[in-house]
C-alpha cells in the first residue's frame, strides 16, 4: 500500500491520539482544550451529531486526516478539522464589532473619528469552521489544505444540515510565552485571569462569565495601548496560511473580531464558497493504475456518517474519476459510484 492521506469522521479510539496532537497546539485553540475528560465530550458531540442522536443546539462534526500506509493501515493521526452546523443557540457566540465614533465640532473647527469595539452576538446562527489543527511534522504536500478544503465538500455534499452563512474564527496574535497584547490591555481589568485561562474556560463551554463581566457599552480602541491597538484584527503568524486558504475560497473580514485576542472573524456564504461552487459528482471508475497527469483533487464519497476525502490526480473538467481499487476502498465508494470532486486550487476551476 502507498502512504495516503485520509479524512473522516473523528472516532472514540482517536481520543490517545488526539491527546497528544493537541498538547503540540499551544495556547490559543480555544475549541480543542488540552483536557482529556473535555477532548472526550468533544469527541462524543461528534459521534452523536453524525448518529442524529444529538439536540442540533449542540451540534458538532469532527473529521481527523490520518496518513494510511502499510505500515499502520489504521492510519497515523495527522491533523483536526471541525464544522458546527450553528453557533449561538444554545449559549451565546460573543464577537466585538468594530465600528467608529464620529465627534464634530463647528465652532471648534474638529472633526474626530474614534474606531470603537461593541459587544455583539451577530454570528448566531451561522455556521462555523472550527478546530482546525495540523501536526507540524505534516505541514508539507498540501496536507494543510487538504485537511481543511475537505470539510467544503461535506459542506456541499450535505448543505440541509447547515446554515446559509458560515465563518471562521482566526486565532490572534500571542507572543512566544502565550500572551495576548489585547487581552493585556483590555480583558485582563474585567476578568483578572490569564489569557490562557479564559480561553480555556471559553473552551469547555463555561461562557456565561463572559457576558456577567465584559462591558455593554463601545468601546473605544484608543484607551488600549499602542501594542493592543496594533493586533485588532491580526491573525497569529502561525494561522496566516489558514487565513490565505479562507480568502482563496471567498472568505472575507467583516469587520468583527475575537473579544479576548482580538484575532479576525472570516465569513462566507455557503453556496458562494469557492470549492462548493466547483465540486460536481461524476462517477467513480475503479483502475489498475493511479491517474498520472493531471491536477490535485479533492474527492470524497457521498456517504454522511462514512464520509471519507482525499486527494486525487484527475484531468480538470473530467467526466469520471479514476481511482484504483485501493483509494476506491479507503474512500467507501464502489464502481460507478457517484464521488464529489473539485479541484485543490483556485487556479484550476
Amino acid at each position: 500500500m502507498t502512504t495516503t492521506m485520509l479524512l473522516r469522521p473523528i472516532a472514540l479510539s482517536d481520543l490517545p491520539a488526539l491527546i497528544e496532537l493537541v498538547g503540540r497546539a499551544g495556547v490559543g485553540l480555544t475549541t480543542l482544550p488540552p483536557n482529556q475528560i473535555e477532548l472526550r465530550k468533544r469527541i462524543e458531540a461528534s459521534e452523536a451529531t453524525f448518529a442524529g442522536t444529538t439536540d442540533p443546539r449542540d451540534g458538532l462534526y469532527l473529521f481527523v486526516l490520518l496518513e494510511v500506509s502499510a505500515a499502520a493501515p489504521a492510519g497515523k493521526l495527522a491533523g483536526i478539522c471541525g464544522v458546527a452546523p450553528a453557533v449561538g443557540l444554545r449559549q451565546p457566540w460573543y464577537s466585538y464589532r468594530v465600528g467608529q465614533v464620529v465627534h464634530a465640532s463647528q465652532e471648534l473647527n474638529i472633526f474626530t473619528q474614534t474606531p470603537t469595539l461593541f459587544l455583539s452576538n451577530d454570528h448566531t446562527g451561522h455556521s462555523e469552521l472550527c478546530s482546525l489543527f495540523l501536526d507540524p511534522a505534516y505541514r508539507k504536500d498540501k496536507n494543510g489544505v487538504l485537511l481543511s478544503k475537505s470539510r467544503l465538500l461535506f459542506l456541499a455534499q450535505h448543505r440541509g444540515h447547515f446554515a446559509d452563512r458560515v465563518i471562521a474564527e482566526l486565532r490572534g496574535v500571542t507572543d512566544a510565552n502565550g500572551k495576548s497584547p489585547f487581552w493585556e490591555s483590555l480583558g485582563r481589568h474585567f476578568f483578572s485571569m490569564e489569557f490562557a485561562h479564559a480561553d480555556y474556560l471559553t473552551g469547555i463551554g463555561k461562557k456565561s462569565f463572559v457576558a456577567e463581566l465584559m462591558p455593554k457599552h463601545p468601546l473605544y480602541t484608543s484607551f488600549l495601548t499602542p501594542e493592543a491597538q496594533a493586533v485588532i484584527g491580526v491573525t497569529h503568524e502561525l494561522t496566516r496560511p489558514a487565513q490565505a486558504m479562507l480568502a482563496s475560497e471567498g472568505f472575507r473580514f467583516a469587520g468583527h473580531v475575537d473579544i479576548f485576542d482580538a484575532g479576525p472573524v472570516v465569513e462566507a456564504v455557503v453556496d458562494d464558497i469557492g470549492a462548493v461552487k466547483a465540486s460536481r459528482l461524476v462517477p467513480a471508475r475503479i483502475v489498475d493504475l493511479p491517474n498520472a497527469d493531471g491536477v490535485a483533487h479533492l474527492v470524497s464519497n457521498t456517504h454522511y456518517g462514512d464520509f471519507r476525502a482525499s486527494l486525487v490526480t484527475l484531468p480538470t473538467g473530467t467526466q469520471a474519476c479514476p481511482l484504483t481499487a485501493e483509494v476506491a476502498a479507503l474512500l467507501k465508494v464502489k464502481d460507478g459510484e457517484d464521488v464529489r470532486v473539485a479541484p485543490l486550487s483556485t487556479r484550476d476551476r
